[in-house]
């Protein structure tokens, strides 16, 4: 949709700013196949507008998660306007300092920022099933086996096939290896909770030192140790074992003190959550990078491959897939 359509739209919608001073510019962000706009309705505000794709049924479903989200006290952009026949969307306007624009910072100023965002995914985290039941309607597909599969596929298919060229018969002797189906069948089994299943710093900005989730458009119901594993083990960032360690004290701690159990499988659960949600980002990274042309992402394929070697190492039955990682990242 061309700018001066959206301008016309913004100034339907909010009939109160100056027609004479208002104005829109773009965002680059991301591979979204969304449109990011800044409008700005006055020196004071401004607001920021989505034009998203009407055929993804979960873009549709956003103002539903986000309004769910604010009910319930968790930091979110709050929603000033939808208009669902032209997949718009006018939301608050927090900034563009997002957790990964502090990727430089001291750890002593991080590690406040990470415990801020670990905040507001606990409290997701603990929301209850008939608290979460208003929502599920609106939400797209839980984890089960066969996303887990489909997760690792995409790895295959995407990162080793598409980026590192494996041919298609050492890809199909990798997908068949019974400890990658035997690990999708045992995370499937485990009670879920609503995840916001894209939890990353680039989805977490930074407000007055206080962390707001964004681009929760797949939120599901899902395993906690997912998302503690998309920031934990985030491409974009590098982050030390010994910070690693000290976020994931933190986050059971939050999560303990608030009467919820840590059982004694949560490290190994964390483990296996970190060998899918790695998968997925690299299957992401080759094909928004290659297919959709965002080059960028190609980048942080060389990182994600070396965290998933040291995650996959210790687990047993996949030893091959340890060798051939071993080799494309040496």
């Amino acid at each position: 949709m061309r700018t001066d359509l959206l301008l016309r739209r913004t100034r339907m919608y909010f009939p109160r700013f100056d027609v004479d001073k208002v104005k829109i510019a773009p965002i680059e962000k991301g591979g979204s196949d969304r449109k990011f706009y800044r409008v700005r309705c006055s020196p004071e505000q401004t607001l920021i507008l989505v034009k998203y794709n009407l055929e993804r049924e979960e873009n549709r479903h956003y103002v539903q998660i986000a309004k769910f989200l604010v009910a319930h006290r968790i930091r979110a952009p709050r929603i000033y306007y939808h208009d669902p026949d032209e997949g718009l969307i006018w939301i608050e306007d927090l900034g563009d300092k997002d957790l990964f624009s502090y990727r430089r910072e001291s750890w002593l100023v991080r590690r406040t920022f990470y415990e801020s965002a670990l905040d507001e995914i606990s409290r997701l985290h603990r929301l209850s099933d008939e608290t979460s039941r208003a929502i599920r309607q609106d939400l797209p597909a839980e984890f089960n086996a066969a996303l887990y599969v489909w997760e690792q596929n995409y790895f295959f298919d995407n990162c080793l096939g598409r980026n590192f060229k494996i041919d298609n018969a050492s890809l199909r002797e990798l997908a068949g290896l019974p400890a990658l189906r035997e690990i999708a069948e045992r995370l499937a089994h485990l009670p879920r909770v609503l995840v916001h299943r894209d939890f990353q710093s680039q989805n977490i900005l930074m407000r007055n030192g206080q962390a707001y989730l964004i681009d929760f458009q797949g939120m599901r119901p899902g395993l906690r140790e997912y998302d503690l594993a998309s920031l934990l083990f985030d491409p974009y960032v590098d982050l030390s074992n010994a910070e690693r360690a000290e976020l994931m004290a933190y986050y059971r701690g939050r999560q303990t003190e608030n009467g919820l159990t840590i059982d004694g499988d949560f490290d190994d659960t964390l483990r296996l959550c970190a060998m899918q949600r790695l998968m997925q980002a690299l299957g992401a990274y080759g094909f928004l990078g290659l297919v959709k042309r965002h080059k960028d992402f190609l980048q942080y394929i060389s990182p994600a491959m070396k965290s998933l070697r040291a995650i996959v190492e210790p687990i047993k039955g996949l030893q091959q897939l340890e060798a051939l990682l071993d080799k494309l990242i040496s």
